[in-house]
């Protein structure tokens, strides 16, 4: 299973595949880019944001955890080139974000079988909008990392607030240079 495989599914599918996705271990994702590609979202917010990216995982010399960030990608399509957008003469960026267990986390229902990727824990602005940002992660087969399903919610504290955000991730390339984490 694959993004074009999913690309017409609806939220309650994706929510389904979700809640029965698979542990995914984090040593299994570290030191690989994945390109992503939205679904659920209505086409309009496609056209305005973006249909792909590219999500890195990468874990420091010494650290314990892993850690990641995105990049915004020329929109070349499902199958097309993966061309990073460039900003100052490299890569643009975004979104850091840490990779943790659901475990202490209060995640919807149907959103703790696999990892989650928390913008709050990663080192971006303190106001920006993106640290309220959890994603859920499930492998879609039980130990291959080379697809994965997540999804988007906001933490506001007291409540969780769903999006109508799911994506894929299928392994693309090893890491090349590491991003450093902001602030460091």
């Amino acid at each position: 299973m694959n993004a074009g495989d999913l690309i017409d599914a609806d939220r309650r599918t994706l929510r389904a595949l979700l809640a029965t996705g698979h542990p995914v271990d984090p040593d299994a994702i570290a030191g690989w880019q994945y390109r992503g590609t939205s679904l659920g979202m209505p086409g309009f917010v496609d056209q305005l944001a973006w249909k792909t990216f590219v999500k890195a995982f990468h874990r420091d010399p010494g650290a314990a955890l892993v850690r990641g960030w995105n990049v915004r990608i020329r929109q070349t399509g499902l199958l097309g080139p993966v061309e990073p957008l460039l900003k100052n003469g490299k890569p643009f960026v975004f979104g850091h974000f840490r990779v943790e267990s659901p475990l202490g986390y209060f995640v919807p229902a149907g959103a703790d079988r696999g990892l989650l990727l928390d913008y709050n824990q990663a080192g971006n602005p303190a106001l920006a909008p993106v640290n309220r940002l959890r994603d859920p992660v499930v492998a879609l087969e039980p130990g291959n990392a080379d697809v994965l399903l997540g999804w988007s919610y906001l933490d506001l504290g007291l409540v969780r607030v769903p999006t109508p955000s799911f994506f894929t991730l299928e392994r693309l390339a090893p890491v090349g240079e590491p991003v450093p984490a902001p602030g460091a």
